[in-house]
């Protein structure tokens, strides 16, 4: 069972940037209730995506990459593909729908 791992400003690059595998990053804050809805949905998905995908959570208060990714909403995941933003998922949704942006990008 695979679990998120901590993005952080330090570690963005090595973590996100420069990984050989898609990236989803999960950008949430502790007092967003929406951020809290879909954090389950995102365990689950590194889990069904372990080796496939790797899932990372950053907290968006504590971090400055996040506005510099012009972020204006949480929770919002982003995947990231070959060092780049792929696709974008604003709000809190189901992990099916994660799953089909995921699954797309795994496509192509």
């Amino acid at each position: 069972m695979s679990k998120p791992i901590e993005i952080t400003d330090a570690n963005f690059k090595q973590e996100v940037l420069e990984s050989a595998i898609p990236v989803l990053v999960d950008v949430w804050a502790d007092w967003c209730m929406p951020c809290r809805m879909v954090a389950p949905a995102v365990e689950a998905i590194a889990s069904q995506y372990a080796g496939k995908v790797k899932v990372g959570k950053m907290d968006a208060d504590n971090n400055f990459m996040p506005s510099e990714l012009g972020i204006r909403g949480i929770p919002t995941l982003l995947l990231f593909q070959g060092g780049k933003v792929v696709d974008r998922i604003v709000g809190a949704v189901p992990q099916k729908v994660i799953a089909s942006h995921i699954d797309q990008v795994l496509a192509n």
